[in-house]
């Protein structure tokens, strides 16, 4: 049988997987562990970007229903975006008003469809693997140092600002040093059982269908309950809060509509072909990075996620909702929660709709110091030591993008410290292939004065500088056998060197002869080079 990315078969879509038993074991409790992340990054997000809070919860809920139907990934989760925050705010208040903004978000979201149509999503394929292992760490530190003020009862910082700079004047290590100066030990008592119970809970085989996370907040609201009226009482912005709705009349008036008599004005348009930019590359970072993380190691299809992520935006907007990505924090506490199928994104989506229809008061008793200790056992997951030892061991080319990623990521944020990560991953490639043997062979002869030439199978742009070296650096006097019986493809560029060495060459007293080497050569197509691995 044959295979999609996605896993499912090809011919017919097999829906029960979905609904096995042995796959709703795992997909349900990661549900819930998913949904109790997400909860507070979808406040905190809406607030950093200056928006309703409800917009946020609303961007949860598509994000995890809509795009978690029509995507084929697997594992990735999808809400509002920590990277978008600054651009979301600036948005809003250039702009204007929140309405002109929702047309944007509604035009990004088409954009993205066309991106997908037009096969935009392979673009993520090229990322090197050091710079996605850095990112993934550098989320992984930032989780923890961002989570440590809530752990200790320190809450002045906004909960989704993940970058480095936060709107609120401070920065990452200032956050960390104002947790502190101002710790309270309600809040540390309730993080620390918390962690606790993530890191022991799951060595108890039998004990642990019950999912930890679920049971850190059931002993955090318990906690919570308990300090009430003593000295380790929580404060209100310890807790959780979302907005409480009396009736449907006052859950519809939540919602606001995009303002599409606006359609002509240029700025709405600037902004919504940012938002689809940055945002699609986010989300092709975050899926990459949940494939690799991916125990069962499946491929998710960027074309459809591009699509899917547009369709989400273009319902988000059309509600008032913010523009979403695949975030990866959401996608790594997923798999390490042990999700199996997109059962598990879909659902924690309904339990951000039910949470906000019928249980909102419940909800706002849940200690934001428990909440931290799960992110932070995620977090810890994500920049495990083993992972920087594993990372020094591929060697320098591979552990110096990695830690320039990590530094990068953490001191500014995810898309400009990937764009760092990527130059310097791009350098160590160029360097690799200035110094690669293997594209060329030169054979040792009986006349000292022949060199053989023998060009690898592919020749790329990538080898261009390395065989200008070589052939400028050969001694005078030689005959140069250049030699591609064996190549199937040569750069245009590599051809063009190739030829003129040979009509200049004998001006150094080299004769040049090229063997088997075609004035012109198609790209190898898909179905050519799978036959012809075979």
């Amino acid at each position: 049988m044959h295979l999609k990315q996605d896993g499912t078969a090809m011919g017919s879509l097999n829906l029960k997987k979905y609904f096995l038993p042995k796959n709703l074991k795992k997909d349900l409790p990661s549900s819930i562990v998913v949904f109790l992340v997400a909860l507070p990054l979808c406040l905190g997000i809406a607030l950093a970007s200056g928006a309703p809070l409800f917009s946020g919860l609303l961007t949860g809920i598509i994000g995890g229903v809509v795009v978690g139907m029509l995507s084929g990934s697997q594992l990735s989760v999808a809400g509002p975006a920590a990277g978008l925050t600054v651009i979301v705010l600036n948005a809003i208040t250039g702009l204007g008003s929140f309405e002109l903004f929702l047309l944007s978000v509604v035009l990004a979201g088409v954009m993205q469809i066309a991106l997908g149509i037009i096969k935009a999503g392979t673009i993520g394929n090229y990322f090197p693997s050091a710079v996605i292992e850095g990112m993934l760490a550098a989320i992984g530190i930032i989780l923890i140092m961002k989570q440590f003020p809530h752990a200790v009862g320190y809450d002045a910082n906004f909960e989704g600002d993940e970058g480095f700079s936060q709107i609120d004047k401070h920065n990452t290590f200032s956050g960390v040093l104002g947790g502190l100066a101002k710790i309270n030990y309600g809040a540390v008592i309730i993080s620390s059982i918390s962690l606790l119970l993530m890191i022991y809970w799951p060595r108890f085989k039998k004990l642990a269908m019950v999912p930890a996370p679920l049971l850190v907040v059931l002993s955090g609201v318990a906690l919570s309950f308990l300090f009430t009226d003593t000295d380790f009482a929580l404060k209100g912005k310890q807790l959780v809060n979302i907005p409480v709705v009396g009736n449907v009349t006052e859950f519809f008036g939540l919602f606001k509509t995009a303002d599409f008599s606006a359609i002509g004005n240029k700025d709405v348009w600037i902004t919504a072909f940012t938002l689809a930019v940055v945002a699609s590359l986010e989300t092709l970072l975050s899926l990459e990075a949940a494939d690799k993380i991916d125990p069962i190691k499946r491929i998710s299809p960027t074309n459809r996620e591009l699509v899917a992520q547009g369709a989400g935006n273009i319902i988000s907007g059309l509600l008032g909702g913010l523009p979403m990505t695949a975030v990866i924090v959401r996608s790594s506490a997923n798999v390490n929660a042990g999700a199996r199928t997109k059962m598990s994104a879909i659902i924690h989506g309904v339990l951000l709709l039910l949470s906000l229809l019928l249980i909102p008061g419940l909800i706002n008793y849940i200690p934001l110091s428990c909440l931290a200790a799960i992110l932070l056992v995620t977090g810890y997951k994500l920049a495990r030591v083993s992972l920087f030892k594993h990372m020094w061991h591929k060697g320098l080319s591979q552990f110096i993008p990695f830690v320039v990623t990590i530094t990068a990521v953490v001191l500014t944020d995810l898309l400009i410290g990937v764009g760092i990560g990527m130059l310097v991953g791009i350098f160590y490639i160029l360097r690799t292939n200035m110094r690669n043997p293997y594209f060329y062979h030169i054979e040792d002869s009986e006349n000292k004065k022949i060199i053989r030439i023998k060009l690898a199978e592919e020749v790329s742009f990538l080898n261009k500088a390395a065989i200008q070296i070589t052939l400028t650096s050969l001694p005078k006097e030689t005959e140069v056998i250049i030699d591609g019986s064996n190549s199937r493809y040569i750069d245009p560029d590599v051809l063009e060197i190739i030829n003129n060495y040979k009509q200049n060459a004998y001006t150094k007293g080299i004769i040049v002869e090229l063997v088997a080497i075609k004035d012109h050569y198609d790209v190898p197509k898909l179905k050519e080079l799978i036959y012809h691995t075979n």
